[in-house]
């Protein structure tokens, strides 16, 4: 195993997992593996989490604590499967409306057909775009979520920075990222887990391994609990604050923005 990870002062924007690609490459190799996990991609996040990451969805959301108003508005970034928009929808009793936001086509079809099913359409947009470069107006919405997304976006930073001028005043930015295993054992447990078996059960599930040791590899790449808070605090939110969960495999990271 090889990488370190990165630091609050950024770096992500050229990590490819553990290689190093050029300025500006990163985002179309990440667009190549979220076409190829779309149709599985929650299957996956049940193997890659143990099926812990839905108990942590649910923690994200009781935090969030969404209003059960049609007034209420919600972006969830990088969400095209729509896993956080449909639980803020229920949680308001179906009368908040969320946009889910993903710059991958593939993985917003699966949500928007998820969506039908669910009959939750009403309460949903689906917009194809890049978490650097948000269409909305400034001041637009009540809360800024993105769950297991935000490692995957070049530049971080920007991203922040974007979620700070779209959320209104006294808007909430929340985060769900794997994070740094901070629990003697378990690091190990999860890291043999992680590289010998999760890349494994991704060529199982959809015939294609590569696209998961990416995943692993980003995750060991992104910056840990501190110094993550760092940058949220950087991009202008007030009191960044993060749970972890599980001994550090995921955290929740909470902004205002005041």
């Amino acid at each position: 195993m090889t990488g370190e990870r990165i630091s609050a002062d950024g770096g992500m924007e050229t990590s490819y997992g553990f290689r190093q690609v050029g300025q500006g490459e990163k985002q179309a190799l990440v667009n190549d593996v979220f076409h190829k996990v779309a149709k599985r991609y929650d299957v996956m996040n049940d193997v890659m989490s143990m099926g812990l990451h839905r108990a942590w969805k649910d923690a994200m959301i009781a935090a969030l604590n969404p209003k059960k108003s049609a007034d209420y508005r919600t972006l969830d970034v990088a969400g095209g499967t729509g896993d956080i928009a449909f639980r803020i929808i229920e949680a308001s009793d179906r009368k908040a409306h969320s946009t889910v936001l993903d710059i991958n086509g593939s993985m917003l079809s699966v949500g928007a057909e998820r969506a039908e099913r669910k009959g939750l359409s009403d309460n949903l947009t689906f917009v194809e775009a890049n978490a650097e470069e948000l269409p909305f107006e400034a001041n637009s919405f009540d809360a800024y979520t993105i769950a297991f997304g935000i490692r995957n976006v070049p530049r971080i930073d920007v991203a922040l920075s974007e979620a700070y001028r779209v959320l209104k005043r006294g808007g909430r930015l929340l985060v769900l990222e794997f994070s740094e295993v901070d629990m003697p054992l378990l690091d190990k447990v999860y890291d043999a887990w992680s590289f010998n078996a999760i890349p494994q059960f991704g060529k199982m599930i959809t015939g294609d391994a590569e696209p998961y040791q990416y995943l692993v590899e980003s995750i060991r790449k992104f910056p840990n609990q501190r110094d993550f808070a760092t940058m949220i605090s950087t991009a202008g939110f007030s009191r960044a604050t993060y749970t972890s969960y599980t001994g550090g495999i995921a955290a929740l990271h909470s902004g205002w923005k005041i």
